[in-house]
């Protein structure tokens, strides 16, 4: 009997993890669907990779995209089960919570949040819930963050959307535990990625009368710094494809350079002691009159 080919759909798939995702994914035999917004990184990806790669069109805040992009996958799997969906497209808005323009927050919201839900409901039939195919029940990876665990000072919109994902998750598990699909996180912390590296484009011009912006100034350098210097993308794949495939995959894979100090400490030390520490770093002391 001839095996089938797994498949995948990867998310957010042109650059970054999304990237390092689908060529892991390649590389270990699998079709991957790979998700990405404009066709012309959908072909580069293609020609990297080559014929296991099918770059399909998602913008996952448009359920439109969402909806054909499932359809498509569905037609190319032939009636056969889909094995993993990977929801890693997201942005990082950076702000003060009290002055950051709400359309701002929403859109993060959107991406990281709405946009996976969307992408869910929309490849879930194919995942296993759709009685009708054949195979084993898929699988799901999230993405989320060290920051779905703990907050950060300016990075409260992207950490809100990373606690999103983490209650989203648990709560799913247990759902889709009818259906025998598995919903595996995954909390890297630093990452070498251009949602990192980047960080020194942010424009901070907005906050220059805010009495947040030294603070903001300092977290900024320390994301230019830090984010080229954090795990290799392949790293985070690694786990991804371990979630995929694993008979028993953890629930979720907290990936944490300098584990001790960005993990470990905060989680067991009292957290008027780590929002302290934190404060002092970066400036957030208040200022007694």
């Amino acid at each position: 009997m001839t095996q089938v080919q797994p498949s995948a759909v990867v998310t957010g798939a042109s650059t970054g993890i999304g990237a390092a995702c689908a060529k892991r994914l390649v590389d270990e035999g699998w079709r991957v669907f790979a998700g990405v917004r404009k066709p012309a990184d959908g072909e580069r990806l293609k020609a990297d990779l080559g014929a296991s790669l099918i770059p399909v069109i998602i913008d996952v805040t448009d359920t439109a995209s969402v909806k054909a992009a499932a359809k498509t996958v569905g037609a190319a799997l032939d009636g056969q089960t889909l094995k993993g969906l990977v929801n890693n497209a997201g942005i990082a808005v950076a702000g003060p919570m009290l002055e950051l323009p709400l359309e701002e927050f929403e859109n993060q919201m959107d991406v990281n949040v709405t946009g996976i839900v969307r992408v869910t409901q929309a490849f879930g039939p194919l995942l296993g819930v759709d009685a009708s195919l054949t195979g084993e029940p898929g699988r799901i990876v999230m993405m989320s963050s060290v920051a779905g665990e703990m907050g950060a000072p300016f990075l409260g919109p992207y950490a809100a959307s990373k606690h999103a994902v983490e209650g989203i998750s648990k709560s799913l598990r247990r759902e889709l535990m009818l259906y025998g699909i598995e919903v595996v996180v995954i909390g890297p912390g630093a990452v070498a990625t251009p949602i990192w590296s980047k960080a020194e484009e942010i424009d901070t011009t907005p906050y220059e009368n805010s009495p947040f912006f030294e603070a903001m100034t300092r977290i900024q350098g320390w994301m230019a710094k830090n984010g080229p210097a954090g795990f290799p993308p392949s790293k985070i794949a690694d786990r991804v494809f371990r979630g995929l495939t694993d008979a028993k995959p953890r629930f979720r894979y907290a990936i944490v350079p300098d584990r001790l100090t960005n993990w470990s400490l905060p989680q067991i030390l009292p957290e008027r002691l780590v929002n302290n520490l934190v404060a002092k770093r970066v400036g957030l002391q208040r200022k007694h009159r």
